[in-house]
C-alpha cells in the first residue's frame, strides 16, 4: 500500500508541475523522474528550507493577506504558489505521509484564479490559496475514504457543503490528507495518524513521535508547509490536539456554524469541521469562508474578525488558567511561562478549575456510541461500499489490510450494541452531558468575569507504537466539544523539541472574539518555530501512560 501511494503522489506531482492535468499518468516512474528533474537539486542542509526562491516567498511564515497583496500587484500568481506547494509536497511528504492524494485539477483551478486576479474579479481572501482537505470530507471526483479501504472505491458524487463554500471563494483544492482511520472511532487502543489507506503519518518535529489525531495529516502537512490552509474535523480534540502537537493553529468552531453535510460522521451533536493554519490570521480568514461569515463581526479588512490586528489586544482581558497537572510538570512549566507573558502584555490571569469534569467523562463516550451508530448508518448509503455499521464490521473482518497496525474494532462493536438515540436513558444522559459541559464553561467564565479559559492543549507527543496504541490524554478539549462551544489552539512552547499548544475556549458563537484573543496571544507568545524533522529525542518526553484518543 505504501509504495503504491508514494508512486501515485509522485506521478501526480510530476504531471501537475510540468503542466499535464491528466488524472492517470501512464508511467508512474517516469512521472516521478520528470518531477524530480524539473526541480532544482536539493542538498541535505536545504531540503527542509521552506523559502522558495522561484517565487521569493517563505512558505513557513507568509500569510494569506501577504500572498493576496503580491497577487494583486502581479508579483505572484496562484499558479506559481500552487506549483511551489506541489514541489514541497514531493520533497517533504515521503518523510511524513501526511498527503494521501492530490487533485489533478489543482493547477487548472489556480490558473482560473489568476484570470480573476488579472480582471480584478477576486472572490475574496482565499481566492487562489491552496487548501488541503481531511480525507473524511466528501470531495467530488476525489476518493474520500475516512482512511478505510471500505470507502476506497468510487469517489463521492458531490462535494460536502464546506467544499462548495471553498470553491465558491476561489480556493485551490490541493488534495486530501491522511487521518486516524474513522476519525479514531474504531478501536479502543488506536494509533493516531494511522489508516489502512494512508499508513502512518509522522510528527514533523520528531519523526518517531505521534501527530495526534484524528486530523493528523492536516496538522502535519501544515507544520511542514505543504499547504497554506488545511481543513480538519473534530468530535472531541481532533482539530485542537493535532494542532497543538504539530505546532500550528487549529479552530474548532461553535457547533452548527460550519455545515456537517458531506462529512463522514461520528456524532451530529458534537461533530464540526474547522480551519487549521500556521497563524491565526489565516485560520480566521478560512473560518469566515467555511461559516459564511457567521460568528464573526468583521472590520472590513477582508473578512477578519473585528479587532484581530490590534497590537494591545491582551490589555484588560481576563483569562482563566486551567492547569491540568495530569499532563506533567514540563507542560505545567510551559503554562506558567505563558501566564507570565500574558500578564506582561496587560492581561489578568486567574487560576480556575471548571466543574463537572468527572461527570462529563462518564457521560460522553456512551452518548457517542449511540450517535455514531445512527449517523454512520445514515451516511453510508450515500456511498458505494458497506451500507451500515454491521457491514463495516464484516468488511474489517474480511480484509487483513485493515488490521496491519491494530486489529481492534471494539468501538464499532460497542456502537452496534448501544441503545438507539430514541432510548429515554440515552436522551436523558445526552441532555445532562450537554448541559453540564455548557455550565462548566459558562459558570467558570461568569464567576471570574473571564474573556476566555486557557489550558494546555496537549502533552508532548508520545512515541508512535502500533502494539501499544496512543498515550493520549487531552482532557482540556472535552468541555467545549461536548458543549458545542468554540475552542482555539495556538502554539505555546516546547518540551524536548515537542510542541505544546495553548487551548482557548469561550461561550457559544464567540468564535470571532476567540480568534481576536488568539491572535493577541499568538503575537505575545511568539512560540512558533519550524520543525527540524529529527529522527528521535529519546523516550523521556510524552511517553507517560494515558488513555483515550482525540476524535
Amino acid at each position: 500500500m505504501r509504495s503504491r501511494r508514494k508512486r501515485s503522489i509522485a506521478t501526480l506531482i510530476g504531471a501537475l508541475v510540468v503542466g499535464s492535468l491528466c488524472a492517470g499518468a501512464a508511467n508512474p516512474g517516469r512521472g516521478a523522474a520528470e518531477a524530480r528533474g524539473a526541480a532544482a537539486p536539493r542538498t541535505d542542509t536545504d531540503r527542509h528550507d521552506a523559502h522558495d526562491p522561484r517565487i521569493g516567498v517563505d512558505l513557513d511564515t507568509v500569510t494569506i493577506p501577504e500572498l493576496q497583496a503580491r497577487m494583486a500587484h502581479g508579483s505572484l500568481t496562484s499558479s506559481a504558489l500552487t506549483a511551489a506547494y506541489l514541489r514541497r509536497i514531493e520533497a517533504i511528504d515521503p518523510t511524513l505521509h501526511a498527503v494521501l492524494r492530490l487533485d489533478p485539477t489543482a493547477l487548472r483551478q489556480a490558473a482560473a484564479s489568476d484570470v480573476r486576479h488579472r480582471r480584478g474579479d477576486v472572490r475574496g481572501p482565499l481566492d487562489g490559496i491552496p487548501v488541503l482537505l481531511k480525507d473524511n470530507v466528501d470531495t467530488r471526483g476525489l476518493p474520500t475514504t475516512a482512511g478505510s479501504l471500505a470507502l476506497a472505491g468510487s469517489p463521492p458524487h458531490r462535494d460536502a457543503a464546506l467544499v462548495t463554500r471553498l470553491r465558491a471563494a476561489g480556493a485551490v483544492i490541493l488534495g486530501k490528507t491522511n487521518l486516524s482511520e474513522w476519525a479514531n472511532f474504531r478501536a479502543e487502543k488506536p494509533t493516531s495518524g494511522w489508516s489502512a489507506v494512508g499508513g502512518q503519518t509522522h510528527n514533523p518535529y520528531v519523526l518517531d513521535r505521534n501527530p495526534c489525531g484524528s486530523s493528523a495529516g492536516s496538522a502535519a502537512a501544515l507544520a511542514a508547509s505543504l499547504a497554506q490552509v488545511a481543513i480538519g474535523t473534530e468530535t472531541d480534540g481532533s482539530i485542537v490536539c493535532p494542532a497543538g502537537m504539530n505546532g500550528v493553529v487549529g479552530h474548532k468552531p461553535t457547533l452548527g456554524l460550519v455545515s456537517q453535510s458531506g462529512v463522514v460522521p461520528i456524532s451530529a451533536e458534537q461533530d464540526t469541521a474547522g480551519p487549521m493554519a500556521r497563524n491565526v490570521i489565516d485560520t480566521a480568514l478560512a473560518f469566515s469562508v467555511l461559516s459564511g461569515g457567521q460568528g464573526v463581526r468583521t472590520d472590513g479588512s477582508g473578512g477578519l474578525p473585528a479587532g484581530l490586528l490590534r497590537p494591545d489586544g491582551l490589555r484588560g482581558k481576563r483569562i482563566g488558567l486551567w492547569r491540568l497537572p495530569s499532563l506533567g510538570p514540563e507542560v505545567d512549566a510551559v503554562l506558567s511561562r505563558t501566564a507570565e507573558r500574558l500578564r506582561g502584555a496587560g492581561a489578568e490571569v486567574v487560576e480556575v478549575t471548571p466543574p463537572y469534569q468527572k461527570r462529563l467523562a462518564e457521560l460522553e463516550f456512551p452518548a457517542l456510541l449511540s450517535e455514531f451508530h445512527r449517523d454512520i448508518d445514515a451516511y453510508l448509503p450515500t456511498r458505494d461500499g458497506p451500507q451500515d455499521l454491521a457491514g463495516l464490521i464484516a468488511f474489517n473482518r474480511a480484509h487483513p489490510a485493515e488490521r496491519t497496525c491494530f486489529a481492534g474494532q471494539e468501538l464499532f462493536e460497542r456502537a452496534l450494541a448501544a441503545p438507539p438515540t430514541t432510548d429515554p436513558q440515552y436522551r436523558a444522559e445526552r441532555a445532562e452531558l450537554t448541559d453540564l459541559a455548557r455550565r462548566s464553561i459558562d459558570e467558570t467564565m461568569a464567576a471570574h468575569r473571564l474573556d476566555a479559559i486557557a489550558a494546555p492543549t496537549n502533552p508532548p507527543a508520545w512515541t508512535t507504537d502500533c502494539a501499544r496504541g496512543d498515550n493520549d490524554v487531552t482532557p482540556s478539549s472535552t468541555p467545549a466539544a461536548a458543549a458545542g462551544y468554540p475552542s482555539l489552539s495556538v502554539p505555546a512552547g516546547f518540551v524536548h523539541e515537542l510542541p505544546v499548544g495553548l487551548l482557548l475556549m469561550a461561550g457559544a458563537r464567540q468564535d470571532g472574539e476567540l480568534l481576536s484573543l488568539g491572535a493577541a496571544v499568538e503575537h505575545r507568545l511568539d512560540a512558533w518555530r519550524a520543525p527540524r524533522y529529527l529522527p528521535s529525542v529519546g523516550s523521556a518526553a510524552g511517553d507517560r501512560p494515558g488513555s483515550g484518543a482525540a476524535r
